[in-house]
């Protein structure tokens, strides 16, 4: 009796060993796609997403803009002052927040990345449409509190003129906190998932010149440095920039380049570590 036994040929075609071309119309197609799933599952739970948008920065111009001013606290133009900070802090906690969730679990007990790596599309863009799902809410939640600081601080509204420079700051600082989530996403273990979110957060709250612009820490030297180093004041400060001018706030033209090379920096970091994760 003869037995006959198939052995794998070795591939020797000329597209061996090559990666898988993309049609461009198709990758748009799918990247869309992939970017619509996470849009679409925010807004089957409006009110959870709202809550998280809302009520914090909601208290936070209460307490700071109502409370404080009529107990004699803060007095002249504070309001205008913490506005802008308030819509940079909830742009950039948002937009990381929403970015780095929904990526540990995806990594970890949903498996749901799976799913996604499996689509026709370059890996890093998978990488990508998270990325810009994160700055669209980021996006939306420093945007909606305008309106409604405009109501609780008693400020008059800005002149349609300074609203430009607004939407390049808010997006430049979404865009970076969502790259900042992205590298989180990629490091952080799912049981440790709330110490590192407390040392991550609460500094990048509190150093980010929310609620005084960077200025005043002139006779603070030491602290002005350490706030120089958080992208969150750059975004505070170039919505002061646009919103106040003439208050002494960092150049608008500094605050997007600072803003423009994290962005680069986190989101090439992010990334890779998104890459090797997922290979891994």
């Amino acid at each position: 009796m003869t037995t006959l036994a198939e052995t794998a040929e070795p591939d020797t075609s000329p597209d061996a060993g090559r990666r898988p071309r993309y049609d461009l119309g198709s990758v748009l197609r799918t990247f869309l796609a992939v970017l619509w799933r996470d849009v679409f599952t925010t807004t089957r739970r409006p009110t959870a997403f709202l809550v998280q948008v809302i009520v914090q920065p909601l208290l936070l111009f209460f307490v700071f803009g109502k409370v404080l001013d009529e107990a004699g606290y803060t007095r002249g133009d504070f309001g205008a002052t913490l506005l802008p900070g308030v819509m940079a802090l909830n742009a950039v906690l948002v937009s990381l927040q929403n970015t780095a969730m929904p990526l540990i679990m995806d990594f970890s007990w949903s498996g749901e990345i799976e799913d996604r790596l499996l689509a026709p599309l370059p890996g890093p863009l998978v990488a990508a449409a998270k990325l810009v799902f994160g700055t669209l809410c980021g996006l939306f939640a420093g945007l909606v509190m305008a309106p409604i600081g405009f109501l609780v601080l008693g400020t008059s509204g800005w002149a349609p003129t300074v609203w430009p420079s607004v939407l390049l700051i808010l997006a430049l600082g979404s865009a970076t906190g969502a790259a900042i989530g992205l590298v989180l996403g990629t490091v952080i273990a799912p049981d440790r998932i709330s110490v590192t979110f407390a040392l991550v957060l609460a500094p990048v709250t509190f150093t980010g010149s929310v609620q005084y612009p960077w200025s005043s820490l002139g006779h603070v030297g030491w602290f002005q440095v350490i706030s120089a180093l958080n992208p969150l004041t750059y975004v505070s400060e170039g919505l002061r920039a646009a919103t106040l001018p003439g208050h002494g706030s960092i150049a608008l033209w500094t605050d997007v380049l600072v803003l423009l090379l994290a962005l680069l920096v986190a989101a090439a970091v992010g990334i890779r570590g998104f890459m090797s994760r997922a290979i891994g």
